[in-house]
């Protein structure tokens, strides 16, 4: 009697829903970089890291992430969050603070424009991505109580190897990824969300290292250019979001 009010019990029991994860962003949340990106306007990559995630996990997936978004748009991505949805990654803030531009800038220019053009994404970063992060992040939580978790953005150089870009360009791009990441996770953490800070699992593989997880210049496709690499979205970005995520 007892083995049969057991079997009703469990056949009556609904099955654990499967985990749902909503990947809000940019191209750095999107993959474009490591590799077989899609041929459209958001160049995703099977590689990127929430795909990454949601196949280790046996979650499904909602990749919203986009290149060239910036917080305005990557709330807009939020409208794909459902009730559904246990958790929501979150890549973006770089194309606020002008990253492209920078980045053109730091490598057709010399070191004094570079380093003006990065100065200016600096100040950018301090006084006015603030306030864009807090509306983006007030988005998402007001459409769930799902965990989030907010992905900051590696420095891009390393200085092991020769590099097209000179020393003082490469220390004044990664300050201003210091910059940038510090604050997103003030911003994200005052918002409740996890933060994972990529910069340390990074360290020793950017651009212009012995074992580099961020392209350098890249001609074709030209916007795979300083973005995480297969190895980066792998062994950097996936590891960090395992951690963080509960």
């Amino acid at each position: 009697m007892r083995m049969l009010a057991f079997a009703l019990l469990m056949a009556l029991t609904p099955a654990p829903a499967a985990p749902e994860l909503v990947a809000l962003g940019d191209s750095y949340a999107a993959g474009t970089g490591a590799g077989d990106e899609a041929i459209d306007d958001c160049r995703r990559s099977p590689h990127a890291y929430p795909r990454l995630w949601a196949q280790r996990n046996g979650a499904s997936l909602v990749m919203s992430a986009c290149a060239g978004a910036d917080t305005a748009a990557v709330a807009r991505q939020a409208e794909r969050i459902t009730p559904s949805t246990t958790l929501v990654t979150i890549t973006a803030g770089g194309n606020d603070a002008g990253f492209r531009d920078v980045m053109t800038t730091c490598t057709t220019g010399d070191d004094d424009e570079c380093v003006s053009r990065v100065g200016a994404a600096e100040r950018f970063i301090r006084d006015q991505l603030p306030g864009r992060l807090d509306a983006l992040y007030g988005a998402v939580r007001g459409r769930t109580s799902a965990e989030v978790v907010v992905l900051g953005y590696p420095r891009l150089f390393s200085f092991e190897s020769w590099c097209l870009m000179s020393g003082k360009k490469r220390e004044a791009v990664n300050r201003a990824a210091d910059v940038l990441t510090e604050v997103i996770g003030k911003r994200a953490r005052a918002a409740g969300f996890e933060f994972a800070d990529v910069r340390k699992a990074f360290d020793g593989h950017g651009a212009c290292s012995d074992e580099p997880w961020v392209n350098g210049l890249v001609l074709i496709p030209v916007d795979r250019s300083y973005h995480p690499n297969r190895a980066g979205h792998e062994s950097g970005y996936l590891p960090a979001l395992t951690a963080a995520a509960r």
